[in-house]
């Protein structure tokens, strides 16, 4: 059975003995709100790597990049396909709008857009491994405890320590899902980028000295 939205808020409603629907102390829309922002922090740390063709327009450089959608950064563009080693060019990014820095304007012809998005996760499909599916669970969960302990802190009965012991489980829980978006990053900061950088759009520095 494929993960969802639904299987990761099952899993965040028993981690937080939240499973008696007559009684909920979390709507389904306030944790599917607290998995987005676990899943958005998620993302970047570890985003989405996809590729993408997109056609050339004959006569101009610049191709629209308005279907790549939850995007987070284009890393390369390869133009022409088909080549070995892969041909990536130079490129700048505004916007909507990918700009080819190539001497050549565009023919009609393909051109492999690799970028990174944010994942998704929803009520049909995951793009998360299993392991960051956990993840996000525990910053879910996280998160729900935080503003249950917000709330409660002035409704809570005296001698009452709930609204006190989920603020402290859900700091705890805060503190393992941030160890984990760290190591997430340290893991990110390994990964070559070589052949995926756009375009330094500094001015150019002369060596020339000039005359003697």
């Amino acid at each position: 059975m494929p993960t969802t939205l639904t299987t990761i808020r099952a899993r965040v409603r028993q981690d937080l003995n939240d499973e008696d629907s007559a009684n909920y102390r979390w709507t389904d829309n306030d944790l599917d709100r607290h998995i987005a922002q676990a899943v958005r922090e998620l993302s970047i740390e570890l985003p989405r790597q996809r590729k993408s063709t997109l056609a050339t327009v004959s006569g101009s450089r610049d191709i629209s990049v308005a279907t790549l959608t939850e995007r987070l950064s284009i890393e390369a563009v390869e133009w022409p396909t088909g080549n070995y080693p892969p041909t990536y060019v130079r490129f700048q990014t505004w916007i909507d709008t990918l700009t080819l820095l190539t001497d050549a304007a565009g023919d009609g012809t393909n051109t492999a857009v690799y970028w990174l998005s944010l994942h998704t996760l929803d009520a049909t499909s995951s793009t998360l491994d299993a392991w960051a599916e956990d993840l996000v669970a525990v910053g879910a969960e996280a998160y729900a405890g935080l503003e249950w302990a917000s709330y409660a802190i002035n409704r809570a009965n005296v001698g009452d320590d709930a609204a006190g012991r989920y603020r402290r489980d859900a700091e705890a829980r805060l503190q393992q899902f941030q160890d984990g978006l760290r190591r997430l990053g340290r893991a990110g900061s390994l990964r070559s980028t070589n052949l995926y950088r756009p375009a330094d759009l500094k001015p150019s520095q002369t060596t020339d000295p000039g005359p003697g």
